[in-house]
């Protein structure tokens, strides 16, 4: 797991082919984890994502489902759900 500070942190390291997954939060600091979805597969990656929000709505889950995501969890979530995500995505069982 390598932790980003920033959408722009994560934007910069790039390699998304080695990452089996991403978990992004729907609010970053300001920025959208659904834009920042979006400018990841423009770039060609096809890296599954999970989101993660302690914001739901259904204006939030129903753009994390548009955007392409594996899982869409909200807080406080069990850690078993967290790692069942993890576990679809990087097995490609979605």
């Amino acid at each position: 797991m390598i932790p980003f500070d920033s959408a722009s942190a994560l934007l910069r390291h790039g390699r998304f082919d080695e990452a089996c997954c991403i978990v992004l939060d729907i609010n970053l600091n300001g920025e959208s984890g659904i834009v920042l979805r979006r400018r990841i597969a423009q770039e060609g990656a096809t890296v599954p994502v999970i989101y993660i929000t302690g914001n739901d709505s259904h204006a939030n889950q129903a753009a994390a489902i548009e955007s392409g995501c594996v899982a869409y969890l909200t807080k406080p979530f069990a850690a078993d759900a967290f790692i069942e995500s993890v576990e679809r995505a990087c097995t490609g069982s979605v």
